[in-house]
């Protein structure tokens, strides 16, 4: 509701006052115009719900929970739906829990600590009673951010006396899906395609989960001409509710990472987060060439058998896709 919301007042955004002359931090009315600038212009149609199963094809190897998250639900359903095709086409059964909460990322960034841990603790009651009741091999996020703030409920929780221990489990339970994929015995098809990726490497990914080169490798594996992008260490100006509380300074950050992309000269961009996915958004290399931005998950499934990422459908060019 709040993203259809916001979707009717974004062509009202010029009405909104200017910064008073003079003033240098940013005021109320910049940051409800920044946040209505990361609004999309429509929405995708609603992903598969919790509470949903979706069996392994052929010999079962594993068994996850996926983390359905918050933001991506809305912004970009085909992410998990991409991620779900891909491990259930290499055996692994993949469930969505029911009655699941926000992470408590953005909370927790926010130093909203009450509620970021009665969200954590909500959900390790969830997990830890699906992994007691049908076994769980790992919980599965494509959201680097959201994968971080779980893998360190541990820390989080680590003075409750009730949920200390449970928060240890699932945090070494978490992991990023590109980990997990990495993990598995998996003949990834070389398609040859000439399709060059620049990697964009999520802070939270890189330096959060210390994630930096498998991602790369697995692009690699599945035929895609991954460069690298300069100054990669740096953040795009996402950083949770950093583009919104701090919109001047985002948007230098997002501007310079943009020029870096572009000196690649990509056809498309992966990334491993959806708030930098959004930041970065479909951007001009100066030239009138434009890049779309995707999950990397999305290119794997696309590489083994999956249809094309939604924003990348257009483009003549495409991967000889292998069987899995």
């Amino acid at each position: 509701m709040s993203m259809i919301l916001a979707g009717l007042a974004k062509p009202l955004t010029q009405l909104l006052p200017s910064r008073p002359q003079g003033r240098t931090t940013p005021t109320f009315f910049d940051r409800v115009r920044a946040m209505l600038a990361l609004t999309p212009r429509s929405l995708p149609a609603a992903g598969p719900r919790g509470g949903n199963v979706f069996p392994a094809q052929g010999h079962k190897r594993g068994r996850v929970a996926l983390l359905q998250g918050c933001a991506q639900q809305v912004l970009a359903p085909e992410i998990n739906q991409a991620a779900i095709r891909l491990l259930t086409r290499y055996g692994i059964e993949v469930v969505l829990i029911a009655d699941e909460q926000c992470c408590g990322s953005l909370t927790h960034h926010m130093g909203l600590d009450d509620d970021a841990l009665r969200r954590a603790r909500a959900n390790i009651e969830l997990w830890t009673d699906e992994a007691d009741r049908n076994g769980l091999d790992a919980i599965l996020v494509t959201t680097s951010g959201c994968g971080t703030t779980i893998k360190d409920y541990s820390y989080m929780l680590r003075e409750d006396r009730v949920y200390a221990a449970k928060a240890v489990h699932v945090s070494a339970l978490a992991k990023d899906v590109t980990e997990y994929l990495g993990s598995l015995d998996i003949a990834w098809p070389s398609n040859n395609n000439d399709l060059v990726v620049a990697y964009h490497s999520a802070c939270s990914l890189q330096h959060g989960q210390k994630i930096t080169q498998l991602p790369k490798e697995l692009l690699s594996k599945s035929g895609f001409v991954v460069k690298d992008v300069p100054e990669s260490h740096l953040c795009c100006g996402s950083a949770g509710t950093y583009n919104i509380l701090q919109p001047d300074i985002a948007m230098k950050l997002r501007e310079r990472k943009i020029a870096n992309i572009a000196s690649t000269r990509p056809d498309i961009v992966a990334a491993g987060n959806i708030g930098c996915m959004v930041q970065i958004g479909l951007s001009s290399n100066g030239d009138g060439k434009s890049f779309p931005v995707v999950h990397t998950v999305e290119l794997l499934d696309w590489a083994t058998g999956g249809p094309p990422p939604e924003s990348f459908k257009g483009s003549m060019k495409s991967p000889r896709v292998g069987s899995a």
